[in-house]
């Protein structure tokens, strides 16, 4: 097998990789997911992959040298912090949507999307990975690429990310068929305090670097 096969491939494993655990993201689209079924679960990963873009092409622009400076750091994880925090709060008082698929809202594809790519450009943990798979690749690629080859190879993870919101999003449209309020209430809460849980870290973690 060639090698740039086996690069493509091990990029995507790697991008399914980082988008599979339950995190804030994942949470969205499950949430999303059981409201309007494969296309908002879909959409939501979307939105997560477009941020990931953004933050790649900001890495490359030269923001990494901008975000080693202790005060920035210290604004994104407050700001993350309380970004999540608001987005797990609403998240979790959300009212089910009708159930009835005719007279249910459409899917909120606009707002799924927005919701992802917020939620995934607002995490310091995701500039952060970014920050450390780009470096490497630099790194494993200096003697046989350049940066911008380095930069295309590092995309290729972010289809990874979309083909495990394929995959997600197809298992939520199956299942949706037997939601209920009251399931959707449940999802929704879980989802809500996933996120929250995320935003409290990211608080703790900027107390720390306050008191550090």
């Amino acid at each position: 097998m060639k090698p740039i096969i086996l690069t493509l491939l091990k990029n995507i494993v790697l991008g399914i990789s980082l988008a599979a655990p339950i995190g804030p993201v994942s949470a969205a689209a499950i949430k999303n997911g059981f409201k309007g079924g494969f296309l908002p679960a879909l959409t939501t990963g979307l939105g997560a992959a477009s941020a990931d873009t953004t933050i790649l092409l900001l890495i490359y622009l030269g923001l990494a040298r901008f975000i080693e400076i202790p005060a920035v750091q210290l604004v994104i994880w407050i700001g993350g912090s309380a970004i999540l925090i608001y987005l797990g709060v609403t998240t979790m008082f959300e009212k089910p949507p009708s159930l009835d698929a005719e007279s249910g809202p459409k899917a909120p594809i606009a707002g799924a999307f927005a919701s992802g790519y917020v939620i995934a450009i607002s995490s310091p943990i995701t500039i952060v990975w970014w920050l450390g798979v780009f470096g490497a690749i630099l790194t494993d690629t200096v003697r046989t690429a350049t940066k911008l080859e380095a930069l295309l190879s590092s995309l290729t993870i972010v289809l990874g990310v979309i083909l495990w919101f394929v995959f997600l999003g197809g298992l939520l449209h199956a299942g949706k068929r037997f939601v209920n309020e009251k399931t959707f209430r449940a999802v929704s809460a879980t989802a809500g305090v996933v996120i929250i849980g995320f935003g409290v870290y990211f608080a703790w973690r900027a107390v720390t670097e306050l008191m550090g």
